[in-house]
């Protein structure tokens, strides 16, 4: 009896942690950094605000984790289908097609408000500074895999090349820009970095 109360207290609390970390996300996304306040998080999540004082010592602190929850989900899904991809150009611009959707969406937005609101807060540039490098690095290793017989200095210098502009344009979106020109660069840039794969790994030793 007492494990099972045991486990069903720790389920609990679980939940409660994933309700208050999607909630932070939709607040996010919905009405930015600045009117995301804790009390809007407890309402979406159907919490009380000692609920998160329970988890959480800190605004920063929530921030941090809601993003860590959010890229550890996106993550999982890329290296699940990263891990689909064929070998060769073809699974190179595959990857880069999986690397856009996941940098774009809802963690682009997500990640867009703290890092903007990070600049003048070292507490939350702290917080989620090394959940960004965790993704990163995380995300690394499988397109260093998929890009197969292609150095691993080059594999990495094509993986932040592509992180670089699918952020860049998913900030372009945000703004409002052209989906048909976002649509065309990364097009070209699928194009160019075939192109660099296949001369890395036909030139002669």
């Amino acid at each position: 009896m007492t494990e099972t109360a045991h486990r069903t207290q720790a389920q609990r609390r679980e939940q409660t942690r994933t309700a208050l970390l999607d909630a932070t996300i939709d607040c996010l996304v919905d009405v930015g950094y600045a009117r995301t306040s804790v009390q809007e998080i407890c309402a979406r999540a159907g919490v009380s605000k000692g609920a998160v004082q329970h988890h959480f010592t800190a605004k920063a602190e929530l921030m941090a984790a809601a993003v860590e929850h959010l890229t550890t989900k996106l993550r999982n899904q890329l290296a699940a289908s990263l891990a689909e991809l064929p070998g060769g150009g073809t699974g190179v611009a595959a990857a880069i097609d999986l690397l856009w959707t996941g940098y774009s969406g809802t963690l682009s937005t997500a990640v867009t408000e703290l890092w903007v609101a990070a600049r003048t807060d070292p507490e939350l540039r702290a917080a989620i500074r090394p959940v960004d490098r965790a993704l990163g690095r995380a995300t690394l290793e499988h397109v260093t895999q998929v890009a197969g017989e292609l150095p691993p200095e080059r594999a990495e210098m094509l993986f932040w090349l592509t992180v670089n502009l699918t952020r860049g344009l998913a900030l372009d979106a945000e703004l409002g820009g052209d989906p048909n020109r976002r649509r065309q660069l990364l097009e070209e840039w699928k194009r160019i970095a075939v192109l660099l794969y296949q001369d890395a790994t036909t030139a002669p030793s």
